[in-house]
């Protein structure tokens, strides 16, 4: 009968011929031991089934194998918004050749960030990856108090030049959107803003702002709020009811976006023949909407995969050869601890 019993680490060293100390040095990645001594380990271990106990590793290594995703909304948010879903795809792809397992810290509303400051700082992971944070989260202090190796997916509001982040160019991708607009003979052009407190809002809203200035013409309204469908309907409900006249709309997100197509037609608007709409992500919502959503890819899975591997590499689990592995470097800006993503107009119809 087959014993299920799982073996020592004394039997692998046994099996292997060398010393109990060796065979835990082979195993747990140490250095000093010869190539000899390492293939003979890996052969005892393949040939017993040993399976290393990871609690015991990390008290040698110091090191839990594991890297925490920081998310401050609400965990029904984190469920249904495609950009989240899009961000563990690409952290999950960057890890995939590695033994190294995600752990997700969602900060529900009104959560103290003391929860999240005890776990980061409690070495339960090795490093931390932030994204979606607020102006009134303070993850950036907390997260330089907690010495933590982190990445920030977003511009954070402040301290950025301390941390490592992994952006978008949203003031190029707000400023393209708007340029489009223009170009097809739109003059009121208003704008459905992302929240205020986010930064990826303040840029889209900023480079709407300076394509119009550029070219002369005055802004439309302003309504916006959270990224989410919701908002753009009561936003371009706002917008409807302050200017009748506006002839496009640039949406913060393809959710928002949608949510406005939902209120344009209601009221009898054309898209785009009275009204053009553009908005921004590109993360599957904008191909299946009603008419299919011009917008600006905002490559999301993407960065997720580069700030991750930056993380690998600050952490010391991947050289710098192996760095930018796998990643599109094509249009990518590095200044300081800043990597900035290029951005892309897909047009369809709603313009």
């Amino acid at each position: 009968m087959m014993s299920n019993r799982i073996p020592t680490l004394e039997e692998v060293a046994l099996a292997a011929g060398v010393s109990r100390s060796t065979a835990s040095r082979a195993i747990n990645g140490g250095s000093k031991v010869s190539p000899e001594a390492q293939a003979a380990v890996d052969a005892a271990i393949a040939r017993l089934g040993y399976i290393p106990n990871r609690a015991a590793r990390s008290l040698v290594t110091r090191r839990t194998e594991s890297i925490a995703l920081v998310v401050p909304e609400p965990d029904v948010r984190v469920l249904s918004d495609p950009f989240f879903a899009a961000t563990i795809r690409g952290i999950n792809s960057a890890l995939k050749e590695s033994d190294i397992q995600l752990v997700l810290l969602i900060s529900q509303p009104g959560d103290s960030s003391a929860r999240i400051s005890r776990y980061l700082m409690n070495g339960h992971v090795d490093g931390a990856i932030v994204v979606s944070h607020h102006r009134e989260d303070q993850l950036e202090e907390l997260v330089l108090k907690s010495r933590l190796p982190s990445v920030f997916v977003g511009r954070p509001f402040s301290r950025a030049s301390e941390l490592t982040t992994v952006d978008v160019d949203n003031v190029a991708g707000g400023r393209v959107a708007t340029e489009h607009l223009l170009s097809r003979g739109c003059r009121r052009i208003a704008h459905i803003s992302g929240p205020s407190d986010m930064t990826a809002g303040e840029d889209r809203a900023s480079g709407w702002r300076q394509a119009l200035a550029a070219a002369g013409v005055a802004p439309g309204p302003v309504r916006g709020g959270e990224f989410t469908s919701v908002m753009g309907v009561a936003a371009m409900e706002d917008i409807l009811a302050e200017d009748p006249s506006i002839d496009a709309v640039f949406a913060g997100s393809d959710l928002m976006a949608v949510g406005a197509l939902r209120v344009l037609e209601k009221h009898g608007r054309r898209v785009p023949e009275d009204v053009a709409v553009v908005g921004y992500d590109d993360l599957g919502v904008a191909a299946t909407a009603m008419p299919p959503l011009t917008t600006v890819v905002n490559p999301v899975s993407e960065m997720a995969k580069w700030a991750t591997s930056e993380l690998l590499f600050i952490l010391g689990y991947i050289t710098a050869d192996e760095r930018h592995a796998g990643l599109d470097t094509a249009g990518v800006v590095r200044e300081g601890n800043m990597i900035v993503l290029p951005t892309v107009l897909v047009e369809r119809a709603s313009s």
